[in-house]
């Protein structure tokens, strides 16, 4: 079986929590023995599809992907792997009342329809995924998928002592709403360090010699992998109702008890998404 992985950016491009999940996605397929090509969204041509047509296709994020080629997709095997809402024009289902956008918002619902699976990332995405096009085909995830080398960074922050001080990412993205998150801690009297990395490992590091880490997004994460790290390296969390993590079965556990849950996450995922491929 061969599978072609299609997103907007890879690892090589972006080191975002999606291309992250994707990379460690793809490579658990490899080492599996599965033949897997990924291609850039847009790359790819109605011409590349049909000389595909007997492969299996995964569609992670697609907003670089031609209308053309979403119809070509309609009669293949495909699933979407959901990270946050390309089923409305602005990704934001936060932009309407109880996340329910209208239906001109509402865009690519043909696409959702037809896929063999849509994977969500957590109940909470699941449930806004539902509510705006109420379909059968979702799958709850119940997480992302995190390299071992990166679980072992965050098991080793459990042994060190922790700062008495609160985590902020320092972020220029409206929608992490930075600010918000400072005006707490200002206000609580709380002591807090703004930080930031392009070195992943860094990052963690940075993150994880906190006691606490606050977030406050204006857009409800379908997970939000920052938070499980914030969990997973022994942190506690002042977040709004924006996170999907805070629904899932797991999320009470902390430090080294959530990072084995996670561990086995990867081999869990993995399962679902060739299950869902056939």
């Amino acid at each position: 079986m061969k599978i072609i992985f299609i997103a907007d950016f890879f690892v090589e491009d972006v080191l975002g929590g999606g291309e992250l999940n994707n990379h460690e996605l793809i490579n658990m397929l490899i080492s599996d023995g599965r033949s897997v090509k990924k291609i850039h969204s847009h790359m790819v041509t109605e011409n590349f599809i049909e000389e595909n047509r007997n492969s299996k296709f995964i569609v992670a994020n697609f907003i670089n992907l031609s209308q053309k080629c979403i119809e070509a997709l309609y009669n293949k095997d495909y699933i979407i792997y959901e990270h946050d809402h390309k089923y409305l024009i602005t990704r934001n289902p936060g932009d309407f009342k109880d996340f329910l956008a209208p239906k001109e918002a509402i865009i690519n619902s043909i696409f959702y329809v037809k896929a063999a699976a849509v994977l969500c990332q957590s109940k909470f995405h699941l449930d806004i995924v539902n509510k705006n096009l109420n379909i059968d085909n979702l799958i709850n995830l119940s997480g992302n998928i995190w390299s071992e080398r990166s679980l072992n960074v965050m098991l080793k922050q459990n042994d060190l002592p922790k700062l008495e001080t609160c985590a902020i990412i320092n972020s220029s993205i409206e929608h992490k709403n930075t600010r918000e998150a400072v005006m707490y801690c200002q206000y609580k009297k709380i002591p807090f360090k703004l930080i930031n990395s392009e070195n992943y490992e860094e990052f963690l590091r940075l993150m994880g010699e906190n006691k606490a880490f606050v977030f406050f997004p204006k857009t409800p994460e379908t997970l939000s992998r920052t938070v499980v790290e914030a969990r997973m390296m022994g942190m506690g969390v002042i977040v709004n109702k924006m996170i999907g993590a805070t629904g899932e079965p797991w999320y009470e556990k902390k430090g080294p008890e959530l990072i084995n849950i996670i561990r086995n996450k990867r081999t869990e995922i993995k399962e679902k998404v060739l299950e869902a491929i056939g």
